[in-house]
């Protein structure tokens, strides 16, 4: 991971949760980071403009992966055989807005996984409040074989599954 300041995020600023419970249920590996709102995040009325929104889900899934699996973003190839984690699906719900200065706490975790997809739901706080909810969808995939222009989606690893599993 790359440590200092960029574009409001520092790498050293990051937290996981091991574990925690929801309505009585075991919930996955939690990643929090906290950043803050630059110029270059908002519109011309200093008010986060939403496509910045999806750049932050990105970095949320990328901070959790990387301190999950131990691997950059940049070797998920050589270690694991796969392309990257393609986006296939994304529901964003806003609640309240982020302006210019606001601190922001982010909070990313995977939700459900399925054969070959899983969902990473990431929530934004704004002082203490709920401002913005996010669901992707990604797809844990590769270059085809036969046509290496085309990707393919492969099964989730269960040792994958199991680092972003609470308590496993």
């Amino acid at each position: 991971m790359t440590s200092g300041p960029i574009l409001g995020f520092d790498a050293d600023n990051v937290e996981f949760d091991a574990a925690s419970e929801d309505n009585g249920t075991m919930t996955n590996l939690v990643s929090r980071r906290q950043f803050i709102i630059e110029w270059g995040h908002c519109d011309p009325a200093g008010i986060v403009f939403n496509g910045r929104f999806f750049e932050f889900f990105d970095w949320g899934t990328w901070t959790l992966f990387e301190a999950a699996l131990g691997v950059k973003r940049s070797d998920l190839i050589a270690v694991f055989g796969i392309m990257g984690l393609p986006v296939v699906d994304v529901r964003v719900s806003f609640h309240a807005p982020a302006r210019f200065g606001d601190v922001v706490d982010l909070s990313s975790q995977v939700g459900q996984f399925r054969r070959s997809s899983f969902d990473i739901e990431h929530r934004l706080f704004v002082r203490g409040a709920l401002a913005v909810e996010g669901l992707e969808t990604r797809v844990w995939a590769s270059y085809d074989a036969a046509d290496p222009s085309q990707i393919k989606s492969q099964p989730v690893p269960e040792d994958v599954i199991a680092r972003l599993q609470a308590g496993v």
